[in-house]
């Protein structure tokens, strides 16, 4: 039997531009092509083969926390993504480093999704 990995990470959203527009600008993800579903949404790549779908007309409430349901990014230079979300006036939680070094930034989508940034 084959080994499973990871292909997309899929969130439901409640206005699909804004939450472009979050993801383009804050999080500088690459929009991607989507098939024509029947319902609203979007796609974003995540790194060289993993993708991010949003999915529209989220109506029920988003429950994520940064030690709940969240998903997390590598990023290179958890400095410079600092520096960004500051000069975007993003909230996020102050980064924290974990017990084994790794550096984390939690902020939130605008519906209330939990990213952690990873460096």
């Amino acid at each position: 039997m084959k080994r499973v990995e990871l292909n997309h990470v899929a969130i439901r959203v409640s206005d699909v531009e804004k939450s472009c527009r979050f993801y383009r600008e804050v999080l500088r993800l690459e929009p991607m092509p989507r098939p024509a579903f029947s319902f609203p949404g979007a796609w974003f790549r995540l790194g060289a083969s993993r993708e991010l779908h949003l999915i529209g007309d989220r109506a029920e409430p988003v429950f994520s926390h940064n030690r709940g349901n969240h998903f997390a990014l590598q990023v290179e230079d958890i400095d410079a993504w600092e520096r960004h979300l500051e000069s975007l006036g993003a909230a996020s939680l102050p980064r924290q480093r974990r017990p084994d070094g790794a550096t984390q930034i939690f902020l939130r989508d605008p519906d209330g999704h939990v990213i952690e940034l990873l460096g």
